[in-house]
């Protein structure tokens, strides 16, 4: 069970699109909005947002749907342009 949560999240198409950063890369969402890209028969994810994506997008849309929309607070501060900085301890 453990295995197949690590290997999900490792083909997450939201963890994904917040490891490539790539500047101009949608920002709300992209997790979902990279499945559905890849859905459509997209040709060069890549380019638009930074990542390959997942080998299967059709089972990663929940997963990512759900995570866009508990980070969408973030997304909507990154894509407003407004930085956040989050620091631990005292």
């Amino acid at each position: 069970m453990v295995s197949a949560l690590i290997a999900s999240l490792t083909g997450c198409a939201t963890v994904s699109t917040l490891d490539a950063n790539k500047p101009g890369a949608p920002v709300v969402y992209a997790g979902t909005r990279l499945d559905f890209y890849l859905m459509q028969g997209g040709c060069c994810p890549q380019d638009r947002f930074g990542t390959e994506g997942p080998k299967y997008p059709a089972w990663d849309m929940p997963g990512s749907m759900l995570l866009d929309t508990l980070l969408l607070p973030l997304s909507l501060l990154t894509a407003a342009g407004i930085g956040f900085s989050a620091q631990g301890g005292l």
